[in-house]
């Protein structure tokens, strides 16, 4: 769940590249109309964001009784995506991860843009940057169209939530065959209450507990063979311990809640695998 910096484009300025790109003069004309209501429903977004409120914000079947919800799904689908004047920020927007990274759920590859307050509820937001987060396919899933009652239940934001400043994501080694690791929210005791559960919404919605521990099992087979190879010699599981303490404290330097972090930094902590738990298959 990494941040990402604000799009510097608004959505005023997509709606007049996705009206100029449209050829049926009515819809056209009609999208130009609602250009102060998408701007001022844009600047109600940032305020909200801003202070973690976007859940207050009321959804709507059209923008400014001008154009359809249906019509907007259509600019934003047929439009947005594909037109020749808009294709570059779209793929700007999607290009915003360091390594293609998805940042709601640190590991899959982005694949296009999610909206944060989904366009069929919030068409005002169909083309607003600031609403259109990159995403994977699976997250992109995984979120539907998700709607928060309250606080609680929003999902982190990237554009406007810094929640990576400390460690909230830890690991536990399962003594079983072949060994595995469960994943678990522990924030700081600085947290208030409502980040605390919505970093915990967005780790149920999103599923990043099965994700993580699915990749975990995958690194723990590839190593292996070589805590196999070190545990042959005398005083080994202290030597497996510092050599996974090491690769935690290497991804720590990358990225503190990564999966890889917390996975080896349970599996320095138990006794059990580098003492040999590690052998089953």
């Amino acid at each position: 769940m990494r941040s990402l910096p604000k799009p510097d484009v608004t959505g005023a300025e997509l709606l007049q590249l996705c009206a100029a790109s449209i050829r049926d003069p009515d819809l056209k004309e009609r999208l130009l109309q609602v250009e102060a209501v998408v701007e001022a429903a844009e600047e109600l977004y940032r305020e909200h964001g801003e202070s973690a409120e976007l859940h207050a914000i009321k959804g709507t079947k059209a923008v400014g009784g001008f154009v359809t919800r249906k019509e907007m799904e259509r600019v934003y689908n047929g439009t947005f995506v594909k037109s020749s004047r808009t294709r570059s920020t779209y793929a700007k927007l999607k290009k915003a991860c360091v390594n293609d990274i998805c940042p709601l759920c640190g590991q899959g590859t982005v694949h296009q843009l999610d909206h944060y307050l989904p366009i069929t509820n919030f068409p005002v937001y169909g083309v607003t940057a600031i609403n259109l987060v990159p995403a994977c396919s699976d997250c992109n899933k995984y979120k539907l169209i998700h709607v928060a009652a309250n606080a609680v239940e929003q999902t982190i934001h990237p554009y406007f939530d810094e929640v990576d400043d400390e460690r909230w994501l830890f690991g536990e080694v399962v003594e079983s065959t072949p060994a595995s690791v469960r994943f678990a929210v522990n924030p700081p005791d600085p947290w208030d209450a409502v980040q605390v559960e919505r970093v915990k919404t967005h780790f149920r919605i999103y599923r990043l507990g099965a994700l993580y521990a699915t990749h975990a099992a995958v690194e723990i087979s590839n190593m292996r063979h070589a805590l196999k190879k070190m545990a042959a010699t005398p005083g080994s599981a202290e030597r497996i311990r510092q050599h996974l303490r090491e690769r935690a404290e290497s991804c720590a330097e990358v990225y503190k809640n990564s999966w890889q972090r917390a996975t080896f930094d349970a599996l320095a902590d138990s006794d059990w695998f580098c003492s040999g738990g590690f052998e089953g298959v």
